[in-house]
């Protein structure tokens, strides 16, 4: 018995280039991150490496992106932050909310952000 080697793109749905640019927009305006587009387009079996444009070129384009490095940061952060205030005792939640906030300082001056 031999297996019949299939490539990801056999099953993906083809669709035109200006429908999946509208697909990307529309989820972006849901709140998602570029990466959170790619999964949820990779659950409907279209792949964003049969088109010409990345994902987050495509939101850079249409100013709706925004970095999933620093989105990911800052949900951390508001946890914490959130946590330390009904806990005030909790010593290593504060060390961890000055961590965190490092980490933001640094994401926004590698993208050239205002703090």
């Amino acid at each position: 018995m031999t297996k019949k080697k299939s490539s990801k793109t056999e099953n993906s749905k083809k669709i035109t280039q200006n429908e999946f640019e509208k697909m990307v927009l529309e989820l972006a305006k849901t709140g998602l991150t570029s990466e959170k587009i790619g999964e949820n387009l990779k659950k409907q079996n279209i792949h964003s490496h049969d088109y010409d444009k990345k994902i987050s070129k495509i939101l850079r384009e249409n100013n709706l992106y925004s970095s999933p490095d620093l989105k990911n940061v800052e949900e951390k952060f508001k946890k914490i932050k959130e946590h330390s205030e009904k806990n005030k005792q909790d010593k290593r939640t504060l060390n961890e909310k000055t961590r965190v906030f490092a980490q933001i300082r640094k994401i926004k001056k590698y993208n050239q952000m205002p703090l």
